[in-house]
């Protein structure tokens, strides 16, 4: 699925929504090791972005996101609308993030003649 049939939205512009599927959700559980404990720890004096938090953030919501458009695929999906992450702590240093969506089947709108 191209990432532009994507969208936190609830339409895509010039597609029509011919069939709702459900929602359809990826889901990451991760944690910082002890190296990047002491990293993010040591950067956290200096201030700024921390990197290395970013990083793993990052890294977990893509994560999310691919087995998200994984799942809609999954079931005959070729966009999906209504995106959206949620993150919470599952224990100390222990992060869960989920992103979820509505997977539709969309069919351009066509021009009137």
């Amino acid at each position: 699925m191209n990432q532009a049939m994507t969208t936190t939205a609830f339409e895509l512009e010039g597609f029509r929504i011919t069939r709702t599927l459900g929602v359809v959700r990826g889901i990451t559980v991760r944690s910082r090791s002890i190296v990047g404990r002491i990293g993010a720890g040591l950067q956290t004096l200096v201030g700024g972005n921390i990197t290395i938090l970013t990083e793993l953030c990052e890294k977990a919501r893509a994560e999310a996101f691919t087995m998200m458009v994984q799942h809609a695929q999954q079931i005959g999906a070729n966009a999906l609308v209504g995106v959206r992450y949620d993150a919470t702590e599952v224990m100390d240093g222990v992060t869960e993030v989920l992103c979820y969506g509505t997977a539709v089947v969309v069919e351009p709108v066509r021009a009137a003649a």
